[in-house]
């Protein structure tokens, strides 16, 4: 559940559902593979619902499921502590990585 795509797999579903192609075009930089991955994941723990839409073309889309709603509040607080600490967390990378350049042979 706390993966980076899981996350924001359900960030966008909780807008409403969407199909395959939608859900990746919102994710950007997620690969097919990854993003199929991640949902049967999320459809194997209950927490999206994946329903067939039959068309000329077959399409698949996703949608979050009322156990999966529930976490819609959690991970809305974990958002707002990313946006408040954002500039703190970006400084501590900055000095992760001056130290380990340091550190480096040369």
């Amino acid at each position: 559940m706390a993966d980076k795509w899981s996350v924001l797999i359900l960030a966008a579903l909780c807008e409403k559902p969407l199909r395959f192609n939608e859900l990746k075009r919102c994710l950007d930089g997620i690969t097919q593979k990854a993003l199929t991955q991640a949902l049967r994941r999320l459809e194997r723990n209950g927490i999206l619902a994946r329903r067939v839409i039959p068309s000329s073309q077959v399409a698949v889309e996703y949608s979050i499921t009322p156990l999966g709603r529930t976490l819609e509040h959690p991970f809305n607080a974990l958002y707002l502590w990313t946006l408040d600490h954002l500039a703190a967390v970006v400084q501590a990378q900055a000095d992760f990585d001056s130290r380990e350049i340091e550190t480096l042979p040369t």
